[in-house]
């Protein structure tokens, strides 16, 4: 491979794991940081919130399937390190700025496992059916 190729390549995915780290931060952006209220049950009197729960299966959605995009056309192990770090950091952003408590450290550490884990998954199950799909001799459509 030539230099100036191999260049263009390190571009590319530079660049490709910014938008990825961008639109990450987004679907918490877009989906829930905008919601502080919380909701009672007027029949029951209790307190639910902030999120309603069609604003996490909206996020959680996109997540997938931004995950499933990003992971056909980036390596599995650069996706694996780009949404948990940029989706925790959004995440922080909103929490930190909001609590008096000092409790979003913890809540960092619990909404970045949950991230890893469940990124670990879709990149493992994507890249699982694409190189299945390779070895029974259909080529693959990204990288």
């Amino acid at each position: 491979m030539s230099g100036r190729r191999l260049t263009r390549g390190i571009y590319r995915e530079l660049i490709s794991g910014v938008v990825l780290a961008l639109l990450t931060a987004s679907c918490w952006w877009g989906w829930m940081a905008w919601d502080h209220s919380y909701h009672t049950d007027p029949a029951t009197g209790t307190a639910s919130g902030p999120y309603q729960a069609w604003q996490v299966i909206g996020c959680v959605v996109c997540l997938l399937g931004l995950g499933v995009f990003a992971t056909v056309r980036l390596p599995w192990w650069l996706v694996l390190a780009i949404m948990p770090l940029s989706f925790t950091a959004a995440w922080s952003w909103t929490a930190a700025n909001t609590d008096s408590t000092g409790l979003w450290g913890v809540g960092a550490v619990l909404v970045f496992t949950g991230m890893l884990a469940g990124t670990g998954l879709v990149t493992g199950l994507t890249t699982a059916v694409r190189s299945s799909g390779t070895r029974a001799g259909k080529p693959p459509s990204g990288r």
